[in-house]
Order: structure tokens, then sequence, then C-alpha cells
């Protein structure tokens, strides 16, 4: 359901170049109008910084495997979002995460020989180009202030992003995470919708934290963030009765065979 994007790319990217002062001297940027990549995006990853807001909207679950990540329910199958039309534009008053607002662009390594990031765009974005119209994205060889605020962004991005590494290894050094399950019994259907392949904290778990590790979560924030996420959970029953009512329900499951 909700298992970490396995692409050589980020999760909407589809290709990387880096922005550059000479190659991209008269190029412009226009607004993202559409974005129907959101729109088929069920889940999408968030920072620590935005949980306490995401749980007014939307479960935030942790994905499966080696290295685990904050991921905001959108939809509990494949493709499908609630909170959007098939342009990628909310239907409602809904928190949309960073991870989003800063497509095509992002900091990347242009070698993996450096450690240094460079801003970098998707390219078939469609929305940077040597338009006739547009916010000029350089002047006399220098950045203008749109892409020196979208640098800092990415760069605030970024950085969040180390901060959530770290709130996540902390869950996993203290043995809090552990798969998840939802059943959810549905009028009309024989057998009941089973969602699997995610990860929460355990609340059993973290009852029986020694109190030293327990004060320690207090004092740095981390147990604020572990409630956000816990508290946003029932909502993936709203999901689940959201995709119902627009007509994107999963097929029934089947029945199980008897021994």
């Amino acid at each position: 359901m909700a298992s970490a994007p396995s692409n050589a790319l980020p999760l909407f990217y589809n290709e990387l170049q880096p922005l550059s002062s000479q190659t991209h001297s008269s190029w412009k940027v226009r607004m993202l109008e559409n974005a129907p990549f959101f729109a088929k995006a069920h889940a999408v990853p968030l920072t620590i910084e935005e949980f306490v807001i995401a749980q007014r909207f939307y479960p935030i679950v942790f994905s499966v495997g080696e290295n685990p990540v904050p991921l905001a329910l959108f939809g509990l199958n494949e493709g499908v979002n609630v909170f959007t039309d098939d342009n990628g534009q909310p239907t409602g008053n809904i928190y949309i995460p960073a991870y989003v607002r800063r497509y095509p662009f992002m900091l990347a390594k242009l070698r993996p020989d450096v450690d240094e990031l460079s801003l970098c765009f998707d390219g078939t974005a469609g929305v940077l180009g040597d338009f006739d119209d547009g916010q000029p994205l350089f002047v006399d060889g220098e950045p203008t202030e749109s892409v020196k605020n979208t640098l800092a962004f990415c760069e605030q991005f970024e950085q969040a992003g180390i901060r959530t590494g770290m709130f996540v290894q902390e869950l996993i050094h203290n043995k809090l995470l552990i798969d998840g399950e939802v059943t959810i019994e549905a009028s009309g259907s024989d057998q009941p919708f089973v969602y699997r392949g995610f990860q929460i904290v355990s609340e059993e778990r973290l009852k029986d934290l020694r109190g030293d590790v327990l004060r320690k979560m207090v004092q740095s924030g981390l147990l604020p963030l572990i409630h956000a996420h816990l508290f946003s959970l029932p909502l993936v029953r709203d999901i689940f009765a959201m995709q119902m009512e627009q007509g994107k329900a999963p097929a029934q499951p089947q029945p199980v065979p008897a021994a």
C-alpha cells in the first residue's frame, strides 16, 4: 500500500538537469497550472516539520524496507488520490506537502564523487523553457529573485529531510516501528478489505520505553511528532470512504478458500 518509490529517480521526476546561467540564460519559468502526476499519487514523502498540520487531513505512515520514510496517504490504492481532480488540482482545503510544492525543482549531486548539491529541474514538466512569456530565470547572468527563493526552499527541504531521517532512525533504534494492517468492513462486500505494506509506531512499545528514553524524546520534541502520526491513523477509514464515494473503490476482495 505505501512502499517507498524504488525508481532510480525520485517520485514525480522523469529526468534531471542542472539549472545553468549559461545554458538557460534566456529561459523563463511559467506557473505549474496542472499537476496530473499528483492526481495519481496515493503516497507522498513528508518531513517531520509537516506532521502537525498534515495529521489534520490525511494519515501519516512509514514505508516498508530498509530505509523507511514518512508518507502522507492520499489514497489506499496505487494511482488513487481522493483529494484532487484528474488535473491534480485540490478539490478541497488541504495541506500540500513540500515534496509536491518543490516540483519540478530539487537539489541533487551532479556527480557521485562530489558532496555539493546543485539546483536541478525536471525538463519534462514543461514549465521551464525558452518561452515568450513567463518569469525570467536569469538577468545579466545572475539568478532572479524567483530562482533564489526556489533555491532557498529546496535547501530548507533538504535540511528538513536530514532531520526527518534522524527522527526515523530514533524510531528504528528504539524498535518502535511495526508492520501496520487495516481491515475495513464495507457494506455490500462479503469479505473485508485488508491493507498492509506500511509501518506504524507501536503504542504498546511506546508505553514500555524506559523513563530516561521517553524523557529524552519529550525534550527533543520527538514525542509530539509520534503522537501526530498516531492521531492521524484513524483517517485511513475516511480515505477509504472517500474512495467509495468517488467510485475509486478497489476490486472486491476474494473469499478465502476453505481449508
